[in-house]
Order: C-alpha cells, then sequence, then structure tokens
C-alpha cells in the first residue's frame, strides 16, 4: 500500500522528493546559452572564432535587432542578478562576476543610441568588407561558397547603414563633421574594377590550391558578377548618401557631451572603458599631474643624450634629422619584423608561461593606411590557424621615427598585446566569453605596461630609443588631459592638437590621426594610462611586500592567469596572492 502511495506521489507530484538544484550548472548553462544567442547575433564574430555556423551572414543592423539586443541584455542580466553567488564554487564567482559585468556594461550602454554612429574615419562597411576577408580562414570551396552568399547579402547591410545614419541625422546624433574628410576617399578604394578591389585582392586574386581549377574559374566568376552589380552600386550608394547629405548635416561639434544626453553619454563609456568610478575631471587633472612627471624625466632623458638645446628644440630635432627616418617602406617593415624577433628569445626570464600561438608583423593595408595609427595589433585564433599580426604603417615615412619602434613593438606584439591576448585565447576550463572579450583597461594598461619592460628586455640601450619610450608614456598622458578635455570640459580639436604638439615629440600627422580617434572613441584612449598605473602600482605593492621571494614571472602569470579583469578585482586577485606567499613564508 505505501508503494502505491508513493507511486501515486510521484506521477501527482505531490509529496515526492524535491529534485536538488544546482546553482553552477544553472550559471554554467545560462553563460552557455548568452555564447551562442552572441555567435547567432554576431555571425562576423562567430567566425573570426572559428564557429561556421554563421559564415553566410552579416550582424542584422534594423531597428527591430537593436530593439531585441536591447531586451536580451536586460532578460539576462535579470537572470544572473536572480541567481546566488554565494552558493557557486570560487573559480564560477569570478566568472559570475565578470559575467554580470558584462552585462551591466551592456544594459548602461544601451541607453545611448551607438547603433546611428556606424560610420568614421576609422568604422563602417568600407572597412568591415575586407578586415573581414582578411581574418577568414578561406581553404575550401565550401568556405568560399559561404563567403559568396555573405557578399550577396552585403549590400543590405550597407542600406541598413545608410538608414541608422539618416535616423541619427534626424535625432542629431552623428559623427563630428571634421572626422569625415578622407571618408569618400576611403570608400573610393572600392569603386574600381572587381580584380582591383581589396576584397578581390584579398580573397580572390590566389585561391587553395586544392579547389580544382574548374571551381576556381567558377567562384571567381560568381566573385566578379556579385562585386559588379551588387557590392560597388552599394559602395556608390554610400558614397552618394555621404558626400551629397552626411557630410553636410554632420555636426560641427567634436564633443559627446554635445550629443543628447552627452554629458552621461561620455561618463558612462568613461566608466566601461576604464572599469573605475573616476570622474572625467579627476581624470584630467590625474593627466596633467603625469604629464609633469614625465615632462622631467625628459629633460633629464635630454640632458643624458648631450643635446644642447632646450626641449621644444629636442622635440623639433627628432622629428626632422634624416638620421631618424628610413627611406624605403621595405626597410622599415624588415627593421620591425627583426626587432620583433630579437625581443622573443628574452621573454622567459620575465614570464613563467608563454603563449604556443604565433604571430607576425605586416603592413598597414594600403587602402586604410592614411588615416590607421603608426601600428596596432589584430588577434589570432589557433582554431583557424591564424596568428596574431602586429600591423605597421609604412605611410609617410616622415611621419615614422625609427625612435619610436622599440616602445611600439613592445606594446603591439610580445611582451604587450600578442603574448596577453593569446594566453587569454589558450586559458583551460573558462567560458568562452573571457576567452574573446576582454576590459580595455587591462588589455591596454597591459600594452603599455609591456613598454615599460624594454630595459629589462635589453631594449632602450640609446638615449633615442629610451626618450621614445618616455615619448610614448607622454603620448598616454596626454590622452587623459586631451579626451576629458575634448569631452566633457569644452576643448576644441585644435586646442588638443597643440597640448598634444606641446608636450611629444610625435609628428603632426601622427598626432591629428590620434586626436580624430579620440574624437570618435570617447574615453578608449583613457584606458591605457588608468590600466599601467594600476599595474605598476600592483608591481611595487608585490615587490615590498614579498621582498627577496618577489618574482617577477610569478607576478606576472597572477596578472595574466585569469585573462582580462576589470581594474578592481585584477587588485583583489593580486593582493590575495601576496597575503598566500606572505602566509607560505611564515610556515
Amino acid at each position: 500500500m505505501r508503494f502505491c502511495v508513493l507511486a501515486v506521489a510521484l506521477v501527482l507530484g505531490v509529496c515526492a522528493t524535491p529534485v536538488r538544484a544546482d546553482p553552477a550548472a544553472d550559471f554554467h548553462a545560462l553563460v552557455a546559452s548568452d555564447w551562442q544567442w552572441r555567435l547567432r547575433d554576431v555571425p562576423t564574430f562567430a567566425s573570426l572564432t572559428g564557429d561556421h555556423r554563421y559564415d553566410d551572414r552579416w550582424t542584422d543592423f534594423s531597428p527591430a535587432a537593436f530593439a531585441a539586443r536591447r531586451a536580451h541584455h536586460k532578460e539576462t542580466l535579470d537572470r544572473v542578478r536572480a541567481l546566488d553567488r554565494a552558493q557557486l564554487p570560487a573559480p564560477a564567482q569570478l566568472e559570475y562576476d565578470l559575467f554580470r559585468l558584462r552585462l551591466e556594461r551592456a544594459v548602461d550602454d544601451d541607453v545611448f543610441p551607438s547603433e546611428y554612429l556606424v560610420l568614421n574615419q576609422i568604422e563602417g562597411a568600407y572597412r568591415d568588407l575586407p578586415e573581414l576577408v582578411r581574418n577568414l580562414s578561406l581553404q575550401t570551396a565550401a568556405d568560399y561558397r559561404a563567403l559568396l552568399e555573405r557578399l550577396r547579402r552585403f549590400p543590405t547591410l550597407v542600406d541598413q547603414h545608410i538608414g541608422l545614419l539618416k535616423e541619427g541625422m534626424q535625432r542629431g546624433v552623428t559623427a563630428p563633421q571634421v572626422v569625415l574628410r578622407e571618408v569618400p576617399k576611403l570608400i573610393d578604394a572600392h569603386l574600381v574594377e572587381p580584380e582591383a578591389t581589396p576584397l578581390w585582392q584579398l580573397a580572390f586574386a590566389s585561391l587553395p590550391k586544392s579547389i580544382d581549377a574548374r571551381t576556381q574559374a567558377e567562384l571567381r566568376t560568381r566573385a566578379r558578377a556579385l562585386i559588379r552589380d551588387g557590392i560597388t552600386p552599394a559602395f556608390k550608394r554610400l558614397r552618394a548618401f555621404v558626400v551629397r547629405d552626411y557630410i553636410p548635416h554632420a555636426r560641427s561639434t567634436i564633443a559627446t557631451g554635445a550629443l543628447p544626453n552627452g554629458a552621461a553619454w561620455y561618463v558612462a563609456r568613461v566608466r566601461t572603458e576604464t572599469t573605475t568610478t573616476l570622474t572625467p575631471d579627476q581624470i584630467h587633472e590625474l593627466g596633467l599631474r603625469e604629464v609633469a612627471r614625465i615632462r622631467a624625466e625628459m629633460i633629464t632623458a635630454l640632458k643624458e643624450s648631450g643635446f644642447k638645446g632646450d626641449l621644444r628644440a629636442f622635440f623639433d630635432f627628432l622629428k626632422t634629422d634624416p638620421r631618424f627616418f628610413f627611406t624605403d617602406p621595405k626597410q622599415l617593415l624588415s627593421a620591425y619584423r627583426e626587432l620583433a624577433k630579437r625581443i622573443d628569445p628574452g621573454l622567459p626570464r620575465l614570464f613563467r608561461t608563454l603563449p604556443r600561438l604565433t604571430y607576425g608583423v605586416e603592413p598597414v593595408p594600403a587602402h586604410l593606411e592614411r588615416t590607421s595609427p603608426t601600428g596596432y595589433y589584430v588577434g589570432g585564433a589557433a582554431k583557424l590557424g591564424r596568428p596574431g599580426r602586429f600591423f605597421v604603417n609604412t605611410f609617410n615615412l616622415r611621419a615614422r621615427p625609427k625612435w619610436e619602434m622599440e616602445a611600439l613593438t613592445l606594446h603591439e606584439s610580445v611582451p604587450g598585446h600578442h603574448l596577453q591576448i593569446a594566453l587569454a585565447q589558450e586559458l583551460p576550463e573558462v567560458a568562452d566569453f573571457r576567452r574573446w572579450e576582454g576590459f580595455t583597461a587591462f588589455t591596454e594598461g597591459w600594452g603599455l605596461y609591456a613598454e615599460s619592460l624594454g630595459s629589462e628586455l635589453g631594449l632602450y640601450a640609446d638615449p633615442y630609443s629610451r626618450f621614445g619610450q618616455l615619448t610614448y608614456q607622454m603620448w598616454r598622458a596626454v590622452r587623459l588631459v586631451v579626451d576629458t578635455g575634448m569631452h566633457a570640459q569644452g576643448w576644441t580639436r585644435q586646442q588638443a592638437i597643440q597640448f598634444f604638439v606641446d608636450n611629444t615629440s610625435k609628428p603632426e600627422h601622427d598626432i591629428e590621426v590620434e586626436i580624430d580617434r579620440y574624437i570618435v572613441w570617447p574615453g578608449q584612449a583613457l584606458a591605457y594610462k588608468l590600466g599601467e598605473l594600476k599595474l605598476k602600482e600592483l608591481r611595487a605593492f608585490a615587490s615590498k611586500e614579498l621582498g627577496d621571494r618577489f618574482s617577477i614571472r610569478d607576478f606576472h602569470d597572477q596578472v595574466l592567469g585569469e585573462g582580462a579583469l576589470p581594474l578592481d578585482l585584477l587588485d583583489a586577485r593580486i593582493r590575495h596572492w601576496v597575503a598566500l606567499e606572505k602566509q607560505r613564508a611564515r610556515r
């Protein structure tokens, strides 16, 4: 009789023993579900991670898609908040904190209409297309057919962008007119015969030998038709709209604060990019103090070099003396490659753990070089067989002095971006979002901190390279002043340029490119110096507390061992590690 009662209870769900909940399983399932949503929502990102399910699609830029994204962010954050963090094991608690912060950041940013800012001198469909193709792993005929389908859909993406730009004009949310001056020329790079386009050169000029000749001919025929009949007309529509409507009606102001709800928008950008609660005014004052400190170091370095003259004269000397410049782009590129490989053997002295993924040094594509910075890094993907790449700008050689090469290489390749980002991708047993996403203050702070390791790696041996490193330090300190100056304190573009000229030896072309970048990426430039200062603070703290037991290799393992972290969590991690090391010493 007892058995029958239990059986009935189990069937009806009455008096049955409740199934014990597993908070960790629920959390990991939510993280995994969100990751799959992200791959579906941003197909190009999925392709770059090595997930080929969406290789034939573009991200949807329709108003309905943006509304759905905002709803997803809010709903997922509500679900995360409903979980009890205390019931998760320690590793999952860190993942919880990072996942929740990512969603909170997304929900905060969703308040502001950033979707209307899809075009400027460094962003837009004209760049998205070749940059995506450059980073794809095209090996088989199926890969190319998926790409051809993606190319067929590209005009829709362009038209969606035009629709957003039009709506932004109606709402008073546009890019500043001053930064749009080169955009028509950037689009012009695509308005040539199909075989001369960047797309063709990257994807179809040379096909894998594993694809038979007949199939190659078929793929090229289809590509030529898609470029001629779809992509080129789409770019013509974009160019006509930009020249006729967008640039003439773009805003004359440069500050984010001049946009609707712009002051709050800038504060939100600062909080997201720096992972701190510092206000723009506090950062501005910190920047002024850093500029003064580094300027004093520059004067000392000037005297050590034996130069006769003041700092302004030394800046002019560094920017004009022929000894500091190559005359052939190939020489510049070769010198960067040689320098990168000279750094590699010294890394084990400072790092216990090194990435398996390799990297290379390549020139910035010709169609992008006029508006690109001196150098930048693009991450690789072991799953796709794609190495990390340090891109070097070989345009306008008189803007590429030799004395900046060591600092730039340390920042962009190793031990800077490549080492940190590749290690993050190779972390065992962490959620995918932690391998592929980061925090600017950590990532760029690490790149700037990596520049300071040059002397420990045998670099900065001559006074000019040493001064170059100080110039790069000053460059990032100046950013704190001019970014907040323009976006929060009413500075003009020319004021920002002049402050840069007065305090660095960087060429004016570089300075204008930099200032225009800060205008369209508000707050991003603040992350470098704030992240670097935190890393140096933590290294000094750990060295002082641990004394003879301090190991720079162990310290770097701790900094990089969990991937990119917000600065407060990085601080807590290092202080916890130091406390554990001190406990071990007392045993």
